[in-house]
């Protein structure tokens, strides 16, 4: 896995730094988003919030315009008030535990920080890690069972190479639609793109296709948080703005509200 991989990682720039802070920022981006969307946000992240410090000194309101076109603003309401966690705690976590402990800190994430910035002995598992086991594995795997085949199959000291290479596997050649025949565990492999049911569909941690996005509430809610990023967002303006009905277009707004994705005004909705 290490002799094949690490000759093909992809040159990205989150590849090249062992900053904490950095690390997370990435790893938050590219839940549910792909790479070539994530790598200029990310730039403009960093550059507009190098620290934690810096990002928790700003508001959410300034987190949130910066992160439209990334989708699943909730990404960013956690991302600042893990950054707001990381200040309190006068430092930022090298635990699993301690990490774990961060708003929107899952164990994917916390773990793919001990490997990528610390360099800790941590098998991550995302969705194209949880996709390779299935496929080896032949069946269907639970959450706790692809974790504990990830730890043991994981080498110790190489914990940085190892997750970026089984990564790098599951998405440019173990993907949904297999390149097995260039595949270089194929020989272990249960499953070799037979004709047999996928045995990763349904697997724990492997993702399935999203929603259609056009006419979804996700797009309404993108829009209100787009226009109130330029300023209030009357009242009166909410269904022409979300495209829904008056009911529908305060349902979405106050949901946003609920979430501290929007604050109520008397005259409408602004930014946090």
């Amino acid at each position: 896995m290490l002799a094949w991989g690490e000759p093909r990682l992809r040159d990205l720039p989150w590849r090249r730094t062992r900053d904490p802070w950095a690390i997370l920022v990435s790893e938050v981006m590219l839940q549910q988003t792909q790479v070539p969307r994530v790598i200029p946000k990310y730039l403009a992240f960093l550059e507009a919030f190098p620290t934690p410090q810096a990002c928790a000194a700003s508001s959410l309101g300034d987190v949130l315009r910066l992160w439209q076109g990334l989708g699943y603003p909730r990404r960013a309401r956690n991302l600042h008030a893990a950054a707001t966690a990381v200040g309190e705690r006068g430092g930022f976590p090298d635990t699993l535990v301690d990490l774990l402990a961060l708003p929107g800190v899952g164990p994917y994430t916390a773990r793919a920080v001990l490997a990528f910035a610390y360099e800790i002995d941590a098998a991550a598992v995302d969705t194209n890690i949880a996709r390779i086991y299935a496929r080896v594995a032949g069946r269907t795997l639970r959450a706790r069972e692809v974790q504990a085949i990830a730890d043991r199959h994981a080498p110790r000291g190489e914990s940085w190479a190892w997750n970026q290479s089984i990564m790098e596997l599951g998405a440019i050649v173990c993907r949904p639609a297999p390149a097995c025949e260039v595949c270089p565990v194929r020989a272990w492999c249960t499953w070799q793109g037979s004709d047999a049911v996928d045995p990763a569909i349904g697997s724990a941690g492997v993702s399935v296709a999203q929603a259609r996005f056009d006419g979804s509430d996700r797009q309404a809610r993108g829009a209100l948080l787009r226009a109130a990023g330029a300023g209030v967002v009357r009242s009166t303006d909410l269904a022409a703005v979300a495209g829904r009905d008056e009911v529908q277009a305060r349902r979405l707004a106050d949901a946003l509200v609920a979430e501290g994705l929007l604050v109520g005004t008397d005259t409408g909705y602004r930014l946090p």
